[in-house]
């Protein structure tokens, strides 16, 4: 049998775990997890336990919230009474290769800051209503949200039992939000994340790990009060929606095709191609209009196409280690689509959009690949795609045109536009151009003063905007061998080298969630402290201790 194929596209009709209910502003998401449901057959999700199929379809559920239910302006995360989640399961995790452990974190943590973002950007603020138990990723899941409310019933309880049970971390930045975002004391936080049963009610409470208690009698009251409470404060519109329907994506082969993005690879070299293509035809200027063209308009279309090809081969094509960012089409009809987004940035549509692409940007940002950009004649990198030139950790442009070729388009240009002054901040917080420029603020003054002007590959290169400015007797030449170079490096080298270099300046939370937990839990997978054969996660339920190297390194 061949290795998994994940496939990442769902929608509400075919949701296997999640249910929802809308209530005027309200909206309650229940998780209620199909136990026969896994992505594997060797596994059986019980009490609430999820894969990473279960946070497949609560990602795209989240997206929906925001898109298709303009109205809902709280949203309430609950669970099966009296297992609200007890987290990532066990036997999935014990039997999964080691980069589907790695990846299945990684997807599970964006999902977890996409339900924040939502709150702090979308002005739809989730509040978990923990009504039983919420164990290890479970507890993670309510730490991604606003609030947290947990019945007083003297079972239901909050843990992060990883350390002492299974010698991992908690996978999704539980340790890092308890300190970091809920501001429980450190000594606390030591004694919480070592006790396998947690805490209940008042210490839970008193030690800042839930916000609020009541018992079962008075607990869904509690719940909906403080839903419309927050739903008060929300600048969402009272109605509106804007269906996403699906994302079509063929796989022929060795090609990855929607209507708007290509992958091609290579696998001799390691390498996949990622071609963007820019907007056709006229584009929705106007909310009025984005709401008539619907989701096939390019300004939402290209973003979620090319999130879709990137968790693609994200997860499904691990030794494509290369990926080459091409763009096709027209400038000025890139900028034209985004003048949307100029023009109308507090519709709340507008605002959705804007935020859909700062996410699929920072997948790229954490996607650990190598990125190179080719800025070609015939490119289109500019305003939101020129972003894609700098999320590369190096860019080609040429020089001029092709000699060779009988009817030549014209040279390539670089536009930056105020998309690239911080409209679509990394997890850092600051932009892709702020941090190319970091420590070198007359170097940062420099580029910004070139927003709005097309420049040729000798202006981009004066402007520290591109790694190379190459003409057309150099360029194959220079390209296949800095694609074959990276494929002769250690794939793990170039991970640490590549997440130290994009990632300069202030941390967030954010930012030491994926830097920390992602480093950290990549080398304890492999440990045999918690997967070898007599490690914590092999023997997890056996009834056998686990046999530790007590060596600390």
């Amino acid at each position: 049998m061949g290795p998994l194929q994940i496939d990442v596209d769902t929608g509400p009709d075919r949701y296997r775990h999640w249910r929802i209910a809308i209530d005027g502003p309200v909206a309650t998401v229940t998780m209620d997890v199909a136990a026969d449901g896994g992505l594997r057959d060797d596994y059986e999700l019980k009490l609430n336990s999820y894969d990473l199929g279960v946070d497949i379809e609560l990602a795209d559920l989240v997206d929906r919230l925001r898109f298709e239910h303009a109205g809902v302006k709280a949203v309430v995360l609950t669970g099966v009474d009296g297992v609200f989640c007890a987290g990532a399961n066990i036997q999935m995790l014990a039997g999964a290769s080691h980069d589907h452990k790695v990846n299945f974190c990684k997807f599970t943590n964006e999902t977890r800051g996409a339900i924040e973002a939502a709150t702090a950007d979308s002005g739809q603020t989730w509040i978990a209503a923990i009504n039983g138990t919420a164990a290890g990723g479970g507890y993670e899941l309510a730490l991604a949200c606003d609030e947290i409310l947990l019945v007083d019933d003297r079972s239901s309880a909050v843990s992060l039992p990883e350390v002492p049970l299974l010698a991992v971390l908690p996978g999704t930045g539980g340790l890092t939000r308890v300190v970091d975002k809920r501001h429980v004391r450190r000594d606390l936080a030591d004694v919480f994340a070592t006790r396998t049963e947690g805490s209940k009610g008042r210490q839970a409470l008193d030690w800042g790990l839930v916000d609020a208690i009541a018992p079962r009698s008075e607990f869904d009251d509690a719940v909906r009060d403080r839903a419309l409470a927050r739903a008060a404060t929300s600048d969402r519109p009272d109605g509106g929606a804007f269906p996403l329907g699906a994302v079509e994506m063929g796989v022929d082969g060795d090609v990855v095709r929607t209507a708007n993005v290509t992958a091609e690879l290579d696998r001799e070299r390691g390498a996949a191609t990622i071609t963007v293509r820019g907007p056709a035809g006229e584009q929705p200027a106007t909310p009025d209009a984005l709401l008539a063209a619907g989701a096939d308009a390019w300004i939402v279309a290209a973003a979620r196409e090319l999130d879709r090809v990137v968790l693609h081969l994200r997860l499904n094509e691990t030794a494509v280690g290369t990926w080459i960012l091409r763009t096709e089409g027209d400038p000025a009809a890139v900028l034209g689509a985004e003048l949307l987004v100029d023009d109308h940035p507090d519709h709340w549509l507008v605002r959705e959009v804007r935020l859909l692409w700062g996410r699929v940007l920072r997948r790229l940002d954490l996607s650990s690949r190598s990125l190179f950009a080719l800025v070609e004649p015939g490119s289109c990198f500019a305003g939101v795609l020129a972003e894609l030139a700098l999320v590369a950790d190096r860019s080609y442009m040429l020089e001029g045109t092709w000699e060779d070729d009988d009817d030549p388009p014209p040279p390539a240009v670089l536009h930056l536009s105020a998309a690239s002054g911080g409209r679509y901040p990394m997890t850092n917080g600051i932009s892709r151009l702020a941090a190319r420029c970091w420590g070198r603020p007359e170097a940062l003054a420099v580029a910004e003063a070139t927003f709005g002007k097309d420049l040729l590959a000798a202006e981009a290169d004066d402007a520290g905007l591109v790694t190379f400015a190459l003409d057309d007797l150099d360029w194959e030449d220079e390209v296949r061998l800095a694609v074959e170079e990276r494929a002769s490096f250690s794939p793990d080298a170039l991970t640490g080298m590549e997440a130290n270099h994009r990632f300069v300046g202030p941390e967030t939370m954010e930012t030491k969630i994926f830097a920390r937990l992602t480093a950290w839990q990549n080398w304890i997978f492999q440990r045999p402290n918690a997967v070898g054969p007599e490690g914590a996660l092999r023997r997890f339920g056996s009834g056998a201790r686990p046999d530790y190297d007590r060596t600390r390194v």
